[in-house]
């Protein structure tokens, strides 16, 4: 075997053991960040989007990275697994409504079977709440039901909504 073909077969290995991760922007709606001309936009990444459970990370301006986890959280007394919650980590209802419309949270997030949650917590000491909500309607296309064809989306990242919050009293709408 060639250097060359080794060396690409370790860097696929490599690859697929490290996990894949998604991008995400976070968009500033209200508060000081929101306020500043450009308001700044925030670059995210997360694993394991809607599985069980996963890892978050954005990086604010000045550099303060604020990682953490979140999970899905249960629609339902009893279904949940030790990876899903009962409750989501913050309550972001007024965040829906204030980037989505009003009672957007009533009407679509609350009680929702695709809904995570979770809390980042930053190195020079930023809270960050985050929450994201996917439509039971979002499928994806698939050849036996051609019907759901004007949905599709290559992988569905684009039906994700989801809110941010900080304890610097920002909002955000989270966008992939």
């Amino acid at each position: 075997m060639s250097a060359k073909y080794v060396f690409a077969l370790l860097m696929l290995c490599a690859s697929m053991v490290s996990g894949c991760y998604r991008s995400a922007s976070l968009y500033p709606v209200q508060g000081p960040m929101a306020a500043t001309a450009p308001p700044p936009i925030l670059a995210a990444k997360m694993t394991g989007v809607f599985s069980d459970s996963g890892n978050m990370s954005v990086i604010l301006p000045g550099g303060e990275i604020c990682k953490g986890g979140w999970n899905l959280v249960s629609s339902a007394p009893g279904q949940n697994s030790p990876a899903v919650n009962t409750t989501p980590a913050a309550n972001l209802a007024p965040a829906w409504d204030t980037v989505y419309g009003p009672a957007f949270y009533t009407a679509h997030v609350l009680g929702s079977r695709l809904r995570a949650s979770g809390t980042l917590t930053g190195n020079k000491g930023t809270t960050l709440n985050v929450e994201l909500y996917r439509p039971e309607t979002s499928e994806l296309y698939r050849p036996e039901t051609p019907e759901l064809y004007r949905r599709y989306t290559p992988d569905g990242l684009s039906e994700i909504k989801g809110v941010a919050t900080d304890n610097n009293g920002n909002i955000y709408k989270i966008v992939f």
